[in-house]
C-alpha cells in the first residue's frame, strides 16, 4: 500500500513540476497575457485600502486586456470571520470590479482559489525546497522561541530566530521525526539579495537576513504561512504582475528569494503608496468609517467611491487645479497608466467624495432606468425614516421633483430624510392656525397661488407680500399660517423656499386639504 501511495505521490510531483515549468515559461514570455490578482484575507471586511488595491489591479488588467483574479488567503484559520469572503465578493461587484477567476462561480483552470483548499499543492512545493536544501525542519519549541524573544528585548536587540535547527545533521533530524516531535519548516534566507525593480518606486533593496532569522514557511499544523503560499499561488496561477500596498515591499525580498529557490521566474512587482487621511495620518481598519459597507449604508454610490479612491493615488493624466469630473469605469480603464501612480502617500479629500456622489446623482437622473432606481430608493428610505406615519407623500412625480431640486444641494439621498426636511414627505394632519384666514381670504389666496406661473422663492415671496398688504394682514402671520398648513411644523426653510421645493401641485393640494378639509371635488376643481 505504501509503495502505491509513494508511486502516486511521485507521479503527482512530476506533474506539478511540469506545471511549474509551463507557468515559468509563460510568465517570462513577452507576449504573455497580463494576469493580476487581489488576495484578501477573510479576517475582516473590505475597506478603502483594499478597494484601492483591487481597483488598481483591475484597471491595470483591463487596460492591457488581461485577467483579474480573486484569491482568498485563509491560512490563518484562527482569525477568519464567517461570511467575510462572501461579503468581499459582493462589495467588489458592487464597486464595478469584475472577477475573471476566483472562488465559487468564477472557477478557472488555475483553482481552487481558496488557500485552505490548496494544502496538497503547498505540501508538494515544500518538499521541493527540502529536497534542494533551501528549507529545513525546525523542532524548536514555542518556549524556546519565547526565551529568545525575551533575551533579545532584554539586550535591546531585534527579536529573531537564531537558525539553530538549520545546522541539524540528517540523522539528528530523522531521530526527532521518529520520536514524533512537532516541527515546522523554515526557509534559509540568503545574505546576498538582488534589488527589487519596483514598478512604482524603482530600485529598492532590503536585506532581510540582517534583521530576521529564517522564516517559517510551513507551520506545525501543516498550514503554510502567508509568504510561502503567496509565492506558490502566484506562480501556479500564472500571475504576471503583483500590485499591492507598500507595506509589503520589505516582504517582497523574501518572496524573490523563494522564487529563486524554486528556480521560478518571479512576476513584476509594483507597490502602491499608503492611503492616508486628509491630515496625513494613516488609515486604520479600526476606523469604523473606512469600511465599504459603511459608505454603502451612508448612501454613497459605487462610481463616486471609485472616483474618490483614484483621485488620491494618481495613475491618470489629471491637470493641476482642474475641476473634478466623474469618470465612468470605462473611462478610468482607458486612461489608467501605472507609471502615473504616485510614489508618495495618497491623501484622501472627503469633500471630493460628496462632490462625486452629487455628480452621480445628477448623472443617474438623466437616465430613465437609473432615474427609476433613484425614485424607488428614496421611496424606501422615506418609509424607513418615518415608519409611524401613514400620511406620506410618496407619489412618483413628487419624489422625482424633489430629486431634481436636491441634486445640486445634497450629498447623499439619506439627507432627504433629515428631520428639517420632513415636510417633503409627511403631510400635515391638522393646522390650528388656519383660523387666521377668513374663508374669503383663503379662497383669494388659493386663486392667487394657482395663477402664479413662476414658483421661484423670490417671486413667491413678492406675491405673498402683496397679498398680505391687500388683505390688511401682517406678513409674518401669513407666513406662520402657511408654514403650518404646508408642513405642520413651527420651523424649517423659509415658506417661499418650502413652496418652491414642494412645487405648485403639492402646495395647492396641501393648502386645499388644510384650509378646506370638507371641500368637494367640484370646489377643488374650481380652485
Amino acid at each position: 500500500m505504501w509503495e502505491s501511495l509513494l508511486k502516486r505521490r511521485h507521479c503527482l510531483n512530476i506533474l506539478r513540476h511540469l506545471q511549474w515549468k509551463r507557468f515559468c515559461h509563460s510568465s517570462s514570455s513577452p507576449s504573455a497575457e497580463v494576469r493580476v490578482r487581489f488576495a484578501p484575507s477573510p479576517t475582516g471586511f473590505l475597506h478603502l485600502g483594499g478597494l484601492r488595491t483591487a481597483l488598481y489591479n483591475f484597471l491595470y488588467a483591463r487596460h492591457l486586456g488581461g485577467k483579474f483574479l480573486l484569491r482568498i488567503e485563509d491560512t490563518d484559520q484562527t482569525r477568519i470571520i464567517p461570511g467575510a469572503s462572501e461579503q468581499l465578493v459582493e462589495d467588489l461587484l458592487w464597486a464595478g470590479i469584475e472577477i475573471d477567476e476566483g472562488p465559487g462561480i468564477y472557477q478557472g483552470k488555475h483553482g481552487p482559489y481558496v488557500q485552505s483548499e490548496r494544502r496538497e499543492i503547498y505540501s508538494n512545493a515544500v518538499e521541493k525546497l527540502l529536497e534542494n536544501g533551501t528549507a529545513y525542519r525546525c523542532f524548536c519549541t514555542e518556549r524556546r522561541l519565547e526565551l529568545l524573544r525575551k533575551e533579545a528585548l532584554r539586550t535591546r536587540q531585534i527579536p529573531r530566530y537564531d537558525n539553530k535547527c538549520r545546522h541539524l545533521k540528517p540523522d539528528e533530524v530523522q531521530q526527532l521525526l521518529d520520536k514524533g516531535q512537532d516541527h515546522c519548516i523554515r526557509f534559509k534566507l540568503e545574505e546576498h539579495e538582488d534589488p527589487l525593480d519596483d514598478l512604482i518606486y524603482g530600485q529598492v533593496q532590503h536585506n532581510v537576513s540582517e534583521n530576521e532569522g529564517d522564516p517559517v514557511i510551513m507551520k506545525s499544523d501543516q498550514y503554510p504561512t502567508y509568504h510561502f503560499a503567496n509565492v506558490v499561488d502566484d506562480h501556479m496561477m500564472g500571475i504576471t504582475h503583483v500590485l499591492r500596498g507598500v507595506e509589503w515591499q520589505i516582504s517582497t525580498t523574501k518572496h524573490l528569494l523563494l522564487y529563486k529557490a524554486f528556480g521560478w521566474q518571479p512576476p513584476r512587482f509594483g507597490h502602491l503608496p499608503l492611503l492616508v487621511n486628509a491630515d496625513g495620518t494613516k488609515l486604520s481598519k479600526r476606523q469604523g468609517d473606512i469600511g465599504i459597507q459603511n459608505f454603502r449604508q451612508r448612501g454613497y454610490f459605487p462610481l463616486s467611491l471609485v472616483n474618490y479612491v483614484v483621485s488620491a493615488g494618481g495613475g491618470f493624466d489629471t491637470k493641476a487645479n482642474a475641476k473634478p469630473e466623474l469618470q465612468s469605469m470605462k473611462q478610468l480603464i482607458d486612461t489608467f497608466r501605472l507609471e502615473r501612480v504616485n510614489s508618495h502617500p495618497s491623501r484622501l479629500n472627503p469633500e471630493l467624495l460628496n462632490d462625486f456622489n452629487r455628480m452621480e446623482i445628477q448623472k443617474n437622473l438623466q437616465e430613465k432606468d437609473k432615474q427609476k432606481e433613484l425614485v424607488n430608493q428614496v421611496h424606501y428610505l422615506v418609509k424607513q425614516a418615518y415608519p409611524d406615519h401613514s400620511n406620506l407623500d410618496l407619489a412618483e412625480p413628487h419624489i422625482l421633483a424633489i430629486l431634481k431640486w436636491s441634486s445640486q444641494r445634497l450629498s447623499v439621498l439619506q439627507d432627504l430624510t433629515s428631520s428639517k426636511l420632513s415636510f417633503l414627505w409627511v403631510k400635515p394632519n391638522s393646522n390650528s392656525q388656519t383660523k387666521n384666514l377668513t374663508s374669503q381670504q383663503t379662497e383669494h389666496l388659493l386663486e392667487l397661488l394657482n395663477s402664479v406661473e413662476d414658483y421661484q422663492k423670490d417671486h413667491l415671496n413678492e406675491q405673498l407680500k402683496m397679498f398680505a398688504k391687500s388683505q390688511n394682514m401682517k406678513f409674518p402671520l401669513l407666513m406662520r399660517t402657511l408654514r403650518g398648513a404646508l408642513s405642520g411644523l413651527n420651523e424649517g426653510p423659509g415658506v417661499a423656499e418650502m413652496m418652491e421645493i414642494l412645487g405648485k401641485t403639492v402646495v395647492i393640494d396641501r393648502l386645499q386639504k388644510s384650509f378646506l378639509p370638507e371641500a368637494t371635488g367640484k370646489q377643488q376643481t374650481h380652485l
